[in-house]
C-alpha cells in the first residue's frame, strides 16, 4: 500500500465556479443556523468601526473570567457597546461546568445506533442545556476517525466510518445551534490519538485526507457550525493552527465555512503565521494574540485589517445566533432535567451492542432472574462518563447493582461480589492512622517507618487525598510523584481515579522482596487542610476477592460480571487487553458458572481471550447517569439491544491496522505516516484479508430478521436507490440496522477500497411485522478525490451493493450502474 504514502500533503484548492464545476456529487446544503435577526452585516459593520485596536484583540484570545461558572473558556465582550461576553464550555457527553448536568452516553455509544435523528435529539438536550447554564459556545462535537484503537479519547468521537461521521455529526450540530448554542467542531485535523498529540507530524496522502478525515468536518460545515477548533498536531511539517492549505484553503476557500476558528488549549505556537495562516481565536490565554498582535500590528508587521477579519468572523455569528441584539434569545429558565435523563436512556439503550449471546444467556428469564451474582467493582458504582474534557458530574446516576436487584424483584436472589478491589485494604503499620489521616490548615503530617514481608510480592499502593497529593516513599523512592502537566489536568476525572467519596485516587505497583522496607509519608494542609488514605492491594488480597467472586458465581443459577476500562483525553492506552486482573478475574468466573454475561464499560476496543468461555457479551461504553437503568433493562430483555459497532474489534494487539508499524502509530522521529491510505477500519481488514473479532457494525437482537428483495437503480445526480424488505421473523420486538455496502467502480483509475459503507437504516419491528425500506446512495459516496485534478471524480459504471447486518455479514447482493452526471 505504498502508493498511498504522501510525504507531503498538497491541498490546492478550486473555488467559485471551478469548484462547483469539479464536484461531480452537487452542492452540499446550505448551512442551517439558529434562528436569528436576518441581518447582522450592518450592525457588525457599526461595531468594528467603534472598537478600538485593544478591545479588538480582546475577541481574539481567552482571558480569565473573574465571575467564572467553571466553563473552559471566557471572551470578555465590550460592555461600552453592549457586546455581552462569551462563555465556552466542554461537552461531547454533555456540558461540564461546575453545576451538575446530564451526563448523556458517550458519543461513540450515541453513534452505535446508527441513528442520526437520535443524534438531533443529542444535539438538542445539550443545546438546551448549555444556554441554561450560562454558556454561549460549546467546544464539541468531536469528529476525528477512530484511526488506532489505542487513541484515549475513541469514546468521545463517532466512529471509524466516514459517512457514519458525517450523518451523525451534522445532525448534533444541527440540534446544538437549534437552541442557540454555537457549536465548535474539532480537532481540525487529524488529531487521531493522545500520545505526543502536542508534537506529531502527521504524513497523508491527499486522497486518503479528503475521503476519510476531512469527510466528517465538511459536513459540519454544511450544516452550519459556528466554530472550528484546530488541533494540537502538525501536518505536513506545519502545526495545525498555523496551517494555511487546512484553515484557508479547505476550510473557507473550499467549503465556504463563514464562522471563526479557534485554537485547542495552548495550540497556538505563533503571531502572524497563525493569524495570516486563518487563525481567529487563540485560547484559553493570549500569549500570541494579545500583547505580541498589538505590536505587530503597531510596526506595520500585520495589519489592523486582518485583525478586523478575525473580529468580523466572531462578530458575524454572535449576530447570527442574536448575542449582538438587544433582543437577544432569553436563555432557558432552567434545565429540563426529566427531558435530559430520558434522552439519556433512550441512548444507552439504542447504543447497548451485544456481541455475543451463547445458548440463549440473555434476556435473564426465569431461573436466569431470580439466581444472579453480580461481580465487579463498577457493579456497585455508577460508570456515566469517561475521564478529560468529556466528564460530566451527573444530578444522579445509580449503579448497576441497585438497578439489578430493583427488576429482579422480591424473592430473588442477588448476590456481589467485587472480584478486584480498586481502591485497597488498609495498611499493616503500627502507629499510623491512614486510614482518614486528617492534616489541618498551614499543619504538615510526616510519618516515618518500617514495612515488613515474610515473602516476596507485588504490591500495588493506593493513595486517596485531597488538596495537594501527599509525598509517599518506599525504600527511598516516590511512588507518586507528579506527572506531567497535561497528564495531570485530566486524570482526575475518571471512575477508577475518584474513590465513591469523592477523594483522588493514585496507583502505583512495585515488586517488593522479602524483609523490611522504609515508608515515609509527608502531607501538607495547605490552607484548606487535607485528608487522606494510603492503602495497598496484595497477592493474597487480589486471591481473596476472586475466591470470594467464584463461590458468588457458584451459587447462582447466572452470572453478570461488569468489568470497566477508564479512559481519558490526555493519554492513550497502552494494550487492548482489560486492565489490572480483570482477564484472570473473567477466567476463574466463567470457569465456575458458564452461564456469565459480561458487561463492558469499556472506550473503545478490547481484546477478549476468554471470549469463547462466556455465555454473552454486552458491550455498554460509558452509558451516561441512566446507563444503570438502560443496562439493566437490556440484561432482562425489557428492551431489545440496539446498538452496532461503529469500529472494529480486532482480536489482538498484533492484528489491527497500526500493529507493526511504529511510523503509523505512534510516529517514529516524531513524524507519522498515515500509510494505511483510504484503507481505514474495516476497508483494512478487508484489504488484507484479516479475520477480526467482531466486525464493523456487528451487534445481536433478541430475535431474528430476514431480508429479501434488494433491487438497486440510479437516481438523479450521480446516485443510487437500494430498496428491500425486512421482515421480523422471531418472537419479540427488536431493532436490526441495515447496511449497505459499495464496490469500487471499473472507470477509475484511482485507489479504491473492496468495499464502503453506502447508506444504512435503523428498523424496529414487532413479531411478523414486514417493512419496505428505501435508502439512496449519494453521488459523493460513490466517489473518489483525484489527486491530480484536486477534485471529486464520480465513479461510473456497473457497481456492486451488498445488503447485511455488519461489514462481514452481508446477505443480499444487487448490481445498478452509476451514471454520469
Amino acid at each position: 500500500m505504498s502508493r498511498n504514502v504522501s510525504r507531503r500533503t498538497t491541498l490546492r484548492l478550486l473555488t467559485g465556479a471551478a469548484a462547483v464545476a469539479a464536484s461531480t456529487s452537487g452542492p452540499l446544503p446550505a448551512p442551517a443556523h439558529a434562528a436569528a435577526p436576518p441581518a447582522t452585516g450592518g450592525r457588525v459593520d457599526d461595531l468594528l468601526a467603534r472598537l478600538t485596536l485593544d478591545e479588538k484583540l480582546t475577541f481574539l484570545h481567552g482571558a480569565k473570567d473573574p465571575g467564572s461558572l467553571g466553563q473552559a473558556g471566557w471572551i470578555p465582550g465590550v460592555p461600552r457597546l453592549g457586546i455581552p461576553p462569551l462563555r465556552l464550555a466542554d461537552g461531547p457527553a454533555g456540558v461540564r461546568v461546575r453545576a451538575r448536568a446530564t451526563a448523556l452516553p458517550a458519543p461513540v455509544m450515541l453513534a452505535s445506533a446508527f441513528d442520526p435523528d437520535l443524534a438531533h435529539e443529542y444535539g438538542r438536550v445539550i443545546g438546551h442545556e448549555g444556554r441554561a447554564l450560562g454558556q454561549d459556545v460549546l467546544l464539541s462535537p468531536m469528529v476525528n476517525l477512530i484511526r488506532t484503537p489505542y487513541a484515549g479519547r475513541n469514546f468521545e468521537t463517532f466512529s471509524e466510518d466516514p459517512l457514519l461521521t458525517a450523518d451523525l455529526v451534522a445532525e448534533e450540530i444541527r440540534g446544538i445551534q437549534g437552541e442557540g448554542l454555537i457549536a465548535t467542531v474539532k480537532h481540525f485535523a487529524l488529531n487521531n490519538q493522545e500520545k505526543d498529540r502536542t508534537t506529531v507530524d502527521v504524513r497523508i496522502g491527499e486522497q486518503a485526507l479528503h475521503e476519510t478525515e476531512l469527510r466528517g468536518f465538511e459536513a459540519a460545515v454544511a450544516a452550519g457550525t459556528g466554530a472550528v477548533m484546530g488541533a494540537y498536531n502538525k501536518v505536513d511539517g506545519r502545526h495545525a493552527c498555523e496551517n494555511r492549505d487546512l484553515l484557508t484553503g479547505v476550510l473557507r476557500e473550499q467549503w465556504g465555512f463563514d464562522g471563526w476558528v479557534m485554537s485547542d488549549w495552548d495550540a497556538t505556537h505563533s503571531t502572524v503565521p497563525s493569524l495570516t495562516a486563518g487563525l481567529d481565536m487563540e485560547m484559553p490565554v493570549g500569549r500570541w494574540f494579545g500583547d505580541a498582535l498589538r505590536r505587530a500590528v503597531r510596526d506595520g508587521t500585520v495589519t489592523e485589517d486582518a485583525v478586523d477579519r478575525s473580529v468580523r468572523r466572531i462578530l458575524t455569528i454572535m449576530g447570527r445566533f442574536g448575542l449582538l441584539d438587544d433582543t437577544a434569545p432569553a436563555r432557558p429558565a432552567a434545565r429540563d432535567r426529566d427531558a435530559g435523563a430520558r434522552l439519556a436512556y433512550r441512548v444507552a439503550v439504542a447504543g447497548a451492542t451485544l456481541l455475543r449471546n451463547e445458548h440463549a444467556t440473555l434476556p435473564l428469564a426465569g431461573p436466569a432472574a431470580r439466581s444472579l451474582a453480580v461481580i465487579g467493582p463498577t457493579a456497585a458504582v455508577p460508570f456515566a462518563s469517561g475521564g478529560g474534557s468529556a466528564h460530566v458530574v451527573p444530578d444522579h446516576a445509580a449503579g448497576p447493582l441497585d438497578t439489578i436487584t430493583a427488576r429482579a424483584g422480591e424473592g430473588a436472589t442477588v448476590t456481589h461480589a467485587l472480584g478486584e478491589d480498586l481502591y485497597g485494604k488498609p495498611l499493616p503499620v503500627h502507629g499510623a492512622a491512614f486510614e482518614g489521616q486528617r492534616v489541618r490548615a498551614g499543619k504538615t503530617y510526616t510519618y516515618e517507618g518500617t514495612l515488613t514481608l515474610d515473602e516476596a510480592d507485588e504490591w500495588t499502593f493506593v493513595v486517596h487525598y485531597n488538596g495537594t497529593r501527599p509525598k509517599v516513599f518506599v525504600d527511598g523512592a516516590e511512588l507518586f510523584a507528579l506527572q506531567d502537566r497535561e497528564a495531570e489536568l485530566f486524570a482526575g476525572f475518571g471512575l477508577v481515579s475518584t474513590a465513591p467519596d469523592g477523594l483522588n485516587v493514585r496507583r502505583r505497583t512495585l515488586p517488593l522482596t522479602a524483609g523490611r522496607h522504609t515508608l515515609r509519608v509527608t502531607a501538607d494542609g495547605g490552607a484548606q487542610g487535607q485528608l487522606f488514605r494510603l492503602r495497598r492491594i496484595t497477592t493474597a488480597t487480589r486471591a481473596a476477592d476472586v475466591a470470594e467472586a467464584v463461590r458468588a458465581a457458584r451459587a447462582a443459577h447466572s452470572v453478570v460480571l461488569f468489568a470497566y476500562e477508564d479512559a481519558a483525553e490526555g493519554r492513550d492506552r497502552t494494550t487492548l487487553a482489560l486492565p489490572g486482573h480483570q482477564e484472570a478475574l473473567i477466567d476463574a468466573v466463567t470457569a465456575a458458572n458458564p452461564r456469565t454475561t459480561v458487561v463492558l464499560n469499556t472506550s473503545s476496543a478490547v481484546t477478549m481471550p476468554w471470549l469463547d468461555r462466556t455465555g454473552a457479551v454486552l458491550q455498554m461504553y460509558y452509558p451516561g447517569q441512566e446507563g444503570a437503568a438502560a443496562t439493566t433493562a437490556v440484561l432482562f430483555g425489557d428492551t431489545d439491544p440496539g446498538g452496532r459497532l461503529t469500529q472494529t474489534f480486532p482480536v489482538s494487539d498484533t492484528r489491527h491496522p497500526m500493529a507493526g508499524d511504529p511510523r503509523r502509530y505512534p510516529g517514529t522521529g516524531g513524524v507519522q505516516e498515515y500509510s494505511e491510505g483510504i484503507r481505514t477500519g474495516y476497508r483494512w481488514y478487508d484489504a488484507e484479508g484479516v479475520e477480526p473479532l467482531f466486525p464493523f457494525g456487528h451487534g445481536l437482537s433478541y430475535t431474528t430478521f430476514a431480508y429479501s428483495g434488494l433491487v438497486v437503480t440510479p437516481a438523479r445526480g450521480g446516485g443510487l436507490t437500494a430498496r428491500f424488505t425486512v421482515r421480523n421473523t422471531g418472537r419479540r420486538t427488536g431493532v436490526t440496522v441495515a447496511q449497505l455496502y459499495v464496490g469500487p467502480s471499473p472507470h477509475l483509475t484511482l485507489d479504491q477500497p473492496a468495499r464502503v459503507l453506502a447508506g444504512y437504516r435503523r428498523v424496529e419491528l414487532r413479531p411478523g411485522q414486514v417493512r419496505h425500506v428505501s435508502v439512496p446512495i449519494a453521488a459523493r459516496t460513490l466517489s473518489s478525490w483525484d489527486p491530480e485534478r484536486h477534485a471529486w471524480t464520480l465513479g461510473t459504471g456497473t457497481r456492486t451493493v451488498r445488503l447485511g447486518t455488519s461489514s462481514r455479514d452481508l446477505r443480499l447482493t444487487a448490481r445498478a450502474a452509476v451514471l454520469p452526471v
